[in-house]
C-alpha cells in the first residue's frame, strides 16, 4: 500500500510515501475532521491511498490572492 499526495487545485504530484502498512496517526490524519477526511483522502482499488493537498505554489497563490479560496481550480 502507498500513499500519493497531490494538489488539489494544478494535480501536481507533491509526494510518494512507500510502505507495507500505516497508522492515521503517523500520517496525521488522526488531527483531521471527519469531513477532511472524506473530502481529502480517497483508496484505490489497489488498497493505495490518495490524499489531495496543496502544494507550495499553490499555496502562495491563495496567500497573494484570497479571493481564489472560492474556486476549486484556479492555475491553468
Amino acid at each position: 500500500m502507498d500513499v500519493y499526495y497531490t494538489c488539489r487545485h494544478c494535480g501536481t504530484k507533491v509526494g510518494h510515501i512507500q510502505g507495507d502498512a500505516f497508522h492515521a496517526h503517523q500520517l496525521g490524519f488522526d488531527h483531521l475532521t471527519v469531513e477532511e477526511r472524506e473530502t481529502m483522502i480517497r483508496y484505490d482499488h489497489s488498497g493505495n491511498i490518495h490524499v489531495q493537498t496543496i502544494c507550495e505554489d499553490c499555496q502562495e497563490a491563495l496567500e497573494r490572492n484570497p479571493e481564489f479560496h472560492q474556486w476549486d481550480t484556479f492555475i491553468q
